[in-house]
């Protein structure tokens, strides 16, 4: 289902994907610093969680600029909680690169309160998070994760140049929210692996986002 939503004076392109039946739970969902919100990896990754009864909404902002993105994902979350078609307890935030820069800014502007936290925000879902710019290792875009108090799930390729290893591992053991990691094995910032199709990556990356989601919505409701 094709949406516009209104940001500022201008409308944000988005798609919902649509459980069967009545979901309860959403993923809201935003590319990298190129492309948009037709990236394979993002349509994949809805169809899935759509199959298995969770709501995506992903969207397209062009801007490069990570406040204006995080203003952006704002203004798609306020949308989905105070839409009528889709009533849910709550939604992750995920996205991929400098997406989920933009959505573990929003998730540690909601946690800290400044805008009434009302736990309708359940968690993060970090795709290729950019820690570092290529060879830039001294700089690191932590100081958002290191605030985030919400559950967070990480999927990065271990030979990712914006994300080396040891550095996120680094990071996430400083993190004071629930977090886990998961490594694509040989993977660069794109997803892909040598001698491992682009669908076989896919299908690894989209079980593990699925499987972690499931387990922190039952986590929360036990």
């Amino acid at each position: 289902v094709k949406v516009k939503i209104p940001f500022g004076n201008k409308y944000l392109d988005a798609v919902f994907s649509v459980p069967e039946k009545k979901p309860t739970y959403g993923v809201v969902l935003t590319h990298g610093a190129g492309g948009d919100m037709n990236f394979p990896h993002l349509v994949s990754l809805a169809a899935c969680l759509a199959s298995h009864g969770v709501l995506c909404l992903r969207f397209t902002c062009k801007g490069l600029n990570v406040a204006y993105r995080t203003k952006a994902f704002k203004a798609v979350v306020e949308y989905l909680k105070l839409s009528d078609d889709y009533k849910l307890s709550g939604v992750f935030l995920a996205g991929r690169s400098m997406g989920s820069r933009a959505a573990a800014s929003v998730v540690r502007q909601l946690s800290q309160g400044d805008d009434g936290d009302d736990g309708f925000i359940q968690g993060l879902v970090c795709l290729s998070y950019p820690l570092h710019r290529p060879k830039l290792q001294s700089k690191l875009r932590d100081e958002d994760l290191l605030l985030v108090r919400r559950p967070v799930l990480f999927v990065s390729g271990s030979a990712d140049e914006m994300c080396e290893k040891q550095l996120l591992e680094g990071v996430v053991s400083k993190m004071k929210a629930p977090k886990k990691i998961h490594w694509i094995d040989k993977a660069n910032h794109g997803m892909a692996v040598k001698g491992r199709t682009a669908d076989d990556v896919m299908e690894e990356i989209n079980a593990q986002v699925f499987s972690w989601l499931r387990e922190n919505v039952q986590l929360q409701h036990k």
